[in-house]
């Protein structure tokens, strides 16, 4: 028999805050093991309320059960303050599933409606084999289980060897083809007419963190057959904006790649601090630079930069004058608050703008970090040609830790005809920081709210990758062979005390989805990395 557990965890200090421990954790029991799912991190998290004053209030929640009634799953559990102490004792959350990887949104019902359910005080449910896979393949991370390729292999001539691949195979069925790099000491011993053994080794997709110290934001982005790299960059307090270019992504890390400065601060233009979170962006097949940016007083705005006709990055005369993102009847995107975290999505025809704005920020009256969005056209992509409309706002316990309440840092992944919009939320530059999802359907109307489903819980955070703390803020690209990456900042604490810039593949699941915990050993296993075939020279 399968079962589902449920309960909350005590909270561990700033690795696993109330924020966190007040949610609903799941475990999956089979005759063999207790497993936890998604890590051990909560997957259900009770929504902030929001106060008069557009200020949020943390909520949490304990004492969740579990039960099954007309065909579906559900969970309740009672409100409860940011300590965790019991709020609306005449109320409870509830949660409805299918399959438990998609749940409904959080609602409110009356304690007496579901009295006996509730009191029965359920903690584990059985669960259906069928069902079992399903939740294995989401919430339990995935691991490669063989590497299939030919054993005996036909060529004509030693070249033919690098055309040779290995699909990796995972625990959910789903498979990544990776090259094989070739012993060149087995491949010289070929001979014409004869059959020899040759090694091989699968490379390891990722690189080791961290790529480059004191970057956070980072974007790897391809262009007119070059490679460029942008960031913001702590090492010179986030003042000024630079840019790498180098022939391959590797380069781009090389400790001889020169550095470019392609916008330096100058106070007569505004342009004074805050050169936060640059992203480079094809928009109407022209290149712009999305970021923000502060004058002599602290407050950074949204701009928009474009480089010129036949213009190359790495030259600052080359680019455009910045402007500002400004709404359709021509105000500043905010007069009353920050903004920052611009990026560009495409959904069908139509063209949007996403960005992070806050209000109060350092006051009692912070409302959080919270991502709207709007349409603009290609043609003059700094102007809107809608309203702003309201996106997300971190009401979940792990975008809203220990007094960090952020939405921000938003990117679209495109897959399987779908819009995946990362995310992060909680402390930037702390523990907490993680990437979440918000999921359209590509071609939707992104500006009707109900066209998009805001996943749960984090899809990446500390603990999901060995070695790193606090990743978040990312953007993705697809390197020299294809395949989809994640770049993103994170730390190592007690080394690396500050942010730094990295990046690892992310795998689709057997039912597409983009998981972004697949990396290391769970990516390909040592002893699944060593290849040796049987090679036939052709004779002359």
């Amino acid at each position: 028999m399968n079962y589902l557990k449920i309960y909350t965890k005590q909270a561990a200090g700033s690795e696993y805050p109330n924020s966190f421990a007040n949610s609903v954790h799941f475990s999956l029991c089979t005759a063999d093991a207790e497993e936890e799912l998604n890590q051990g991190c909560g997957i259900l998290y009770a929504r902030a309320e929001i106060r008069p004053d557009d200020t949020l209030m943390e909520r949490g929640l304990q004492r969740p059960v579990i039960f099954q009634k007309d065909g579906e799953y559900g969970i309740l559990a009672v409100y409860a303050d940011a300590e965790g102490n019991l709020l609306k004792p005449d109320t409870l959350l509830l949660w409805s599933t299918s399959d438990f990887i998609n749940f409904s949104e959080q609602r409110e019902v009356a304690r007496s409606d579901y009295a006996a359910i509730y009191e029965s005080g359920a903690v584990r449910l059985e669960i259906p084999d069928s069902l079992c896979g399903k939740i294995r393949a989401r919430w339990i991370p995935l691991f490669s289980v063989r590497a299939e390729y030919p054993q005996k292999l036909a060529v004509k001539s030693a070249q033919e060897l690098s055309a040779v691949a290995a699909r990796v195979i995972y625990s959910d069925g789903s498979a990544d083809e990776k090259r094989i790099i070739w012993n060149e000491e087995d491949v010289r011993a070929l001979k014409p007419g004869k059959t020899c053994r040759v090694r091989g080794k699968i490379p390891a997709v990722s690189p080791e963190f961290p790529l480059a110290v004191g970057y956070a934001d980072p974007v790897i982005f391809p262009w007119k057959g070059a490679w460029y790299f942008l960031a913001t960059n702590d090492n010179v307090n986030d003042i000024g904006m630079y840019v790498r270019r180098a022939d391959t992504v590797a380069g781009l890390f090389a400790p001889e790649t020169e550095e470019h400065c392609i916008l330096a601060p100058n106070p007569e233009k505004g342009l004074v601090q805050t050169f936060w979170a640059p992203e480079f962006h094809e928009i109407g097949g022209r290149l712009y630079i999305i970021f923000a940016v502060s004058g002599t007083q602290w407050g950074p705005q949204c701009h928009v930069m474009r480089l010129k006709e036949n213009g190359e990055i790495i030259r600052a005369e080359d680019w455009e004058e910045p402007v500002r993102v400004v709404k359709k009847d021509g105000r500043p995107l905010a007069q009353d608050g920050i903004t920052l975290d611009m990026t560009w999505v495409k959904s069908g025809k139509r063209g949007y703008l996403v960005w992070s704005y806050r209000r109060g920020i350092g006051t009692p009256a912070d409302t959080g970090s919270m991502l709207w969005i709007a349409e603009a056209d290609e043609a003059q992509p700094w102007v809107l040609t809608s309203s702003p409309v309201l996106l997300s706002r971190p009401l979940f316990g792990w975008e809203n830790t220990r007094g960090t309440i952020n939405n921000e840092g938003p990117y679209a992944l495109y897959a399987g005809g779908k819009i995946y919009l990362a995310y992060s939320g909680g402390d930037a530059c702390g523990y907490s920081y993680a990437v979440g999802y918000l999921v359209a359907e590509d071609g939707a109307d992104l500006l009707q709210t109900d066209s998009w489903c805001k996943q749960p819980s984090p899809a990446l955070r500390s603990t999901f990758v060995e070695g790193i703390q606090g990743p978040g803020h990312n953007s993705f690209f697809r390197d020299e062979e294809g395949r989809l990456m994640i770049a993103y900042h994170a730390q190592e604490r007690g080394k690396y005390n500050c942010r730094c810039s990295t990046y690892h593949r992310v795998h689709f699941s057997a039912d597409g989805f983009p998981m972004l915990n697949v990396t290391g050993e769970r990516d390909t296993a040592k002893e699944l990395a060593q290849a040796e075939i049987s090679v036939e020279l052709a004779g002359d």
